[in-house]
């Protein structure tokens, strides 16, 4: 039996911002204790651990995988993610992209590693994860692609999921001119440090791109989740799911 220190378990503040989004109305046998069991995918999630050596606090492992496994089919962590965030307004946005490892068991997956989001480069075979943050360095949007594709594959499809912010913050991997077109379309003003292989580099807002440390602390909170750090799932909506469902409780559930 692990000790109650050893395990996660949802506060009450996190069970009630996430419980009014849950699926409900369906037939069947009724469901085992929804809180218990998302309290063991969470503690999964964080300790990196194989689904069947789930402290038995949580029930039985093939109940918690099951619920983990057909939840992420059926898009429900994702919605969950997008129903927090949903009435928070950008002002200032904060764009960037982070590599994350697959593991030899991630591999196998029907249709190919390319559509699942993983790509081989000389780091070995991996994924990408998007991410748009808010004016606190709160992640707002998410988006996957294989690890060798470019930052500005995601930056659109990313960018598309919200209304668009007064001010875009980016690195310099986003300095593109079809993207900084697209931002001033949209009424969003790139924050963006020219290449520095650019003949006339342009100006921009150094006060406001010192900002854009919040996106970096916020991918290095969400690797505290071993199963984000690294991945072992072999399809990408199942581990785009524990990105969700990790970035939900961790930054939104207190508000």
């Amino acid at each position: 039996m692990a000790r109650k220190r050893d395990v996660y378990w949802l506060s009450d503040a996190e069970w009630e911002a996430i419980q009014p989004h849950l699926p409900s109305g369906r037939r069947g046998a009724r469901r085992v204790d929804d809180r218990r069991v998302i309290s063991g995918i969470m503690h999964m999630l964080r300790s990196g651990g194989r689904w069947k050596d789930c402290p038995v606090v949580y029930g039985p492992y093939t109940t918690i995988y099951n619920r983990w496994n057909r939840w992420s089919r059926q898009g429900v962590w994702e919605r969950i993610f997008y129903a927090l965030t949903g009435s928070s307004g950008v002002f200032t946005g904060s764009v960037d992209s982070t590599h994350i490892k697959a593991h030899r068991s991630a591999a196998g997956a029907k249709g190919g590693p390319c559509h699942h989001a993983i790509g081989t480069s000389r780091g070995g075979r991996t994924t990408k994860i998007h991410a748009l943050s808010d004016d606190c360095g709160r992640p707002v949007a998410f988006v996957l692609t294989p690890g060798n594709a470019h930052d500005l594959a995601g930056a659109k499809a990313l960018l598309a999921i919200r209304c668009p912010s007064h001010k875009l913050l980016a690195d310099r991997a986003y300095d593109a001119a079809s993207l900084r077109d697209w931002l001033a379309e949209r009424g969003t003003e790139p924050v963006i440090p020219p290449n520095p292989t650019r003949k006339n580099p342009h100006a921009y807002d150094r006060d406001a791109y010192r900002g854009r440390n919040l996106i970096e602390r916020m991918f290095c909170r969400l690797k505290d989740f071993r199963r984000i750090a690294t991945r072992y799932d072999k399809r990408a909506d199942i581990f785009l799911s524990a990105v969700c469902i990790a970035a939900a409780i961790t930054w939104w559930t207190d508000n």
